[in-house]
């Protein structure tokens, strides 16, 4: 279906694929996956034909139809459904003809080809997909232009579904749905009787939507067989293996060249000598394995708890016109540890929600008793547009730290996750991802109690997902999660609720059981699974539970640090007067002492790093443990 030969792809000089090969026969189901920026897109492009190669081949059978989803949404007043059906540009061809065609032939000819094209089911096919897609019986005759951006978007992929095309390119298709279209999408892929190349960054589709993997890193494309974890686990085996059979060929290498050196120049050792020279020019080096690591999301904790519950409601009811409430009859309360992740379709208030929490919004009805001295941070992704396109990241907090040294602001810069050169690049030349950093490192600026996240992992690719979950993990606050990333649900959250329907309810089943809920299937033995497997909010309990028993461990390490930063500092400042050459001339015996102190701090450097090294191995035991 798709062959790739020795292909190089440029982008503004900037080299992104080179030399790559890949072969992907008919009916694969693949996964493109790699770092932001390293050129899926692109290839993209190149397999399109929309961008021309530097060189190689890139071969597709000739006929073979190609779909992905355009790049600007529908925004006509065409109603959706006829948009859908008129994506399929054949079906449409031959009903037009039909209705002018006299010749007998033709006519029959017409026919069995809209027969065998299905044609005569195309309207149920299409309002099926739009059904799947969010859009029920009365929308999908509503004018395109009456909805968002993003749900526009979800009608641009509803056509090309609805196309069925030979090789199906998706390049983030989750970005603009729910959890619930997420789900029918991933089932609707796993079942579709082409091949699909698909960009993501979600887990848990990449696991059950695709049986292959295609991995573009170091700008080579590496196929594996299987789903994203049985390839994340292959691919950590096979780098242990490369940087073992690299130690030892190292070690080699340094045998082979010791006896080269000894004894090239004795006679009666030449020839041995010149024997393992020579297979040392043949040995190719083995490549050390680089990890990319990714930078940590850090979220300040609380600086003093408040008492649960933080926030209370008891028959609440509100919405943005009087009279009708978009949300009634809410019930509930929240917890200063409570990690809480809102389920339900788009459009059933989970965001209205999270804006009264955020106190955006007020209740019409009911009451809502907020604990005193609570701070609630919220994170949306349409707050990227409130960045200032023409400010860096340290001007976005200077405007928060107006009064501290420049040092200060710069280090708090780097708890966001940002590079030195990403804080002083301006918001309109970041990623996706480099956005979501700097937005969510000033959203929790105040370290409120309660954090607010909705859709937090658009543009992140997976290890950045991974870092959230392990800062969301290690937040003392609590937080409510609207995610259609369920491995980030199901990682860090310990309570469902239930958006729908006109209110807010807890859900008492896993998000396997929500699934089944979504896609239809049936529900597991909920018994069972409650004595088979240890629940999240025990486990979270548990590791809080750790956590207090290690806190004067951990202010030791916090403490430990401190003398490490303050002794390098002196350190630094020693050297650079030792620097001076005039140093020496005009004050010899200060030159002495100085460099007498440089020689005692150094010494008890090594000490308190050795005691960080220590206390950090013990307190990571302890949460291991």
């Amino acid at each position: 279906m798709l062959t790739i030969s020795n292909l190089s792809l440029r982008i503004a000089g900037r080299l992104l694929i080179d030399q790559a090969s890949l072969t992907l026969p008919a009916g694969t189901k693949a996964g493109l996956v790699g770092r932001n920026g390293t050129g899926k897109t692109t290839l993209f492009r190149a397999i399109t034909g929309d961008l021309v190669s530097e060189s190689g081949t890139l071969s597709i059978p000739k006929g073979t139809r190609i779909g992905q989803v355009a790049q600007e949404a529908p925004g006509t007043d065409e109603p959706l459904i006829d948009i859908v059906l008129r994506a399929d540009t054949e079906r449409e061809a031959l009903l037009t003809e039909a209705k002018t065609a006299t010749d007998a032939h033709r006519i029959a000819e017409i026919q069995t080809r809209l027969t065998d094209i299905d044609a005569h089911s195309a309207e149920a096919r299409a309002a099926s997909i739009l059904s799947g897609l969010g859009f029920d019986a009365e929308a999908q005759k509503r004018p395109a232009s009456s909805f968002s951006g993003g749900w526009r978007m979800r009608v641009a992929l509803a056509a090309v579904l609805f196309t069925q095309p030979d090789l199906l390119l998706l390049d983030e298709p989750t970005n603009y749905l729910d959890l619930e279209g997420t789900l029918w999408l991933e089932n609707y892929l796993s079942r579709y009787p082409h091949t699909v190349l698909l960009i993501s960054h979600d887990r848990d589709l990449l696991n059950r939507a695709v049986s292959s993997i295609v991995h573009l890193e170091r700008k080579k494309l590496t196929f594996w067989r299987g789903g994203y974890d049985q390839f994340a686990r292959q691919y950590a085996e096979k780098a242990e293996l490369q940087e073992k059979m690299r130690v030892k060929q190292e070690a080699q290498r340094k045998h082979m060249q010791s006896f080269v050196d000894r004894f090239r120049y004795k006679a009666s050792k030449a020839r041995q000598a010149q024997s393992r020279l020579k297979a040392l020019e043949r040995m190719s080096p083995m490549a050390a394995v680089v990890n990319e690591t990714v930078l940590p999301f850090r979220f300040p904790n609380p600086e003093k708890a408040v008492a649960s519950p933080i926030i209370a409601l008891d028959g609440g009811a509100l919405g943005y016109t009087p009279g009708k409430p978009v949300l009634r009859g809410l019930t509930l309360r929240i917890d200063n540890d409570d990690r809480i992740a809102l389920l339900g379709a788009n459009g059933n208030g989970k965001s209205t929600f999270a804006k009264l929490i955020a106190d955006r919004l007020t209740l019409e009805k009911g009451t809502k008793t907020v604990a005193p001295g609570l701070k609630v941070s919220i994170f949306a992704q349409h707050q990227l547009d409130d960045l200032r396109p023409d400010e860096d990241a340290y001007q976005h907090l200077r405007r928060l730290m107006p009064d501290a040294p420049e040092a200060k602001v710069r280090a708090r810069v780097a708890q966001f996750g940002l590079t030195t050169e990403k804080m002083s690049t301006p918001a309109r030349d970041l990623s996706g991802g480099e956005k979501a950093r700097l937005l969510m490192g000033l959203a929790t600026f105040e370290a409120p109690h309660l954090l607010i996240l909705d859709e937090p992992t658009n543009h992140l690719d997976i290890d950045s997902r991974e870092a959230l979950v392990e800062a969301l993990n290690m937040f003392d606050g609590a937080v409510i999660l609207i995610s259609h990333d369920r491995h980030l649900i199901e990682a860090t959250a310990d309570r469902l609720w239930i958006v729908g329907d006109g209110t807010v309810s807890s859900y008492d089943g896993d998000m396997d059981d929500y699934r089944a809920r979504v896609t239809g299937g049936a529900s597991r033995n909920r018994e069972k699974r409650e004595t088979d497997k240890a629940s999240k909010a025990d486990k979270r309990k548990e590791a809080a539970r750790k956590r207090a028993a290690l806190e004067p461990l951990a202010k030791e390490i916090k403490a430990t640090e401190g003398l490490i930063e303050r002794t390098r500092k002196r350190i630094d400042a020693i050297e650079a007067r030792l620097a001076d050459a005039s140093l020496y001339d005009q004050e010899p015996k200060k030159a002495s002492e100085l460099a007498k102190e440089r020689s005692d701090l150094a010494t008890m450097l090594a000490k308190h790093e050795d005691r960080w090294l220590s206390l950090s191995s013990d307190y990571e035991e302890g949460m291991a443990s």
